[in-house]
């Protein structure tokens, strides 16, 4: 077994036994479930950014989308919460490769210039008329979001251990779906592109495919995420896309580790906690995390993950010559 995979399973056993003492808790528990969403978002992004080497700051944008889409389908449509989730993963994948369709063309700091503008124009377009006209419910967003059901129940804010098994389950298999994407073909295709598109292209490597294809499942996942939320919390707001949780996200991912499956996983759970202990400081919050990325950057670039995996520094090399065998070795 990888020792990526022995760390995300030893970290969620531990987990799993959490709401034990917890439970009478809401306000750890609803800590603990937030952390178990936003890990998957953060590893979501870094699958994109960290191991495609892709820099797009839409992660947020494809959050929210999937939220509101699996709140629309499920208030406007009446069909299943869970099927709206699925669908709301759908229909943000579909919008990952329009939006990654134009980024092929660009390099570096200008994808994440455009996948920015996404989400900037996404706020306006959600408190707009034509976004009224779909069910976006304008500047108050949408309410009275349909829970979930299982059989003849129904879950519940009163009843947070229900959720958080549910949201356990379900963030632990898109952890492990990522983790297969890792270390599979494509993961192998995604790297080699990441370390050099013109090495890629020359052992035909197909970089435009595997770009829309990374950009799809990142999200797909991040969009399901979201209307898990939605779901969740029982409401969507505009309010998502405010430079708090776009800083965290960043936090998440940088104090993870970029490209080190699975850091950012648990970044995002010290990520989290420290943004309710920084609560106290309300307008200042952001500033701190601000501060908190420079920081990190400066001090430890290679995240909490660069220190439990001491081969990193040959990762590029080796992957870039095993593609190259298993290409000549077709010949």
């Amino acid at each position: 077994m990888r020792q990526d995979l022995k760390i995300l399973i030893g970290f969620y056993s531990v987990l799993a036994f959490w709401p034990l003492f917890f439970h009478n808790n809401p306000g750890i528990m609803h800590i603990l479930i937030l952390c178990l969403l936003w890990g998957v978002v953060a590893a979501s992004w870094d699958l994109i950014m960290g191991f495609a080497g892709i820099f797009t700051f839409g992660q947020v944008a494809f959050y929210v989308i999937g939220g509101y889409g699996s709140a629309i389908l499920t208030r406007t449509f009446g069909i299943s919460p869970w099927l709206g989730i699925l669908a709301a993963g759908g229909i943000t994948a579909i919008i990952g490769i329009l939006v990654g369709l134009p980024c092929l063309r660009l390099k570096g700091s200008y994808v994440a210039l455009v996948t920015f503008a996404v989400h900037m124009i996404l706020e306006p377009f959600l408190k707009s008329e034509p976004g009224r006209a779909i069910g976006t419910g304008g500047p108050q967003g949408i309410l009275d979001i349909p829970p979930l059901t299982f059989f003849e129940y129904t879950y519940n804010s009163m009843e947070p251990v229900p959720w958080f098994y549910t949201v356990f389950i379900i963030s632990f298999i898109s952890l492990f779906i990522i983790y297969k994407i890792i270390h599979s073909n494509w993961g192998l295709a995604f790297l080699t592109i990441r370390d050099s598109e013109v090495f890629a292209r020359s052992i035909g490597v197909n970089d435009f495919k595997y770009k829309l294809i990374v950009f799809a499942i990142s999200a797909f996942i991040t969009g399901m995420i979201g209307a898990v939320y939605a779901h969740y919390v029982g409401m969507m707001s505009h309010r998502l896309l405010g430079l708090d949780f776009f800083l965290i996200l960043m936090v998440m991912l940088v104090l993870g580790g970029m490209g080190r499956f699975p850091g950012a996983v648990l970044g995002a759970f010290i990520a989290v906690f420290i943004s309710e202990e920084l609560r106290i400081f309300e307008t200042y919050r952001n500033v701190i995390f601000g501060a908190m990325v420079i920081l990190l950057v400066i001090f430890m670039p290679q995240g909490i993950a660069g220190f439990l995996f001491s081969d990193n520094k040959l990762k590029s090399t080796r992957n870039l010559m095993t593609l190259m065998n298993k290409k000549l070795s077709k010949l």
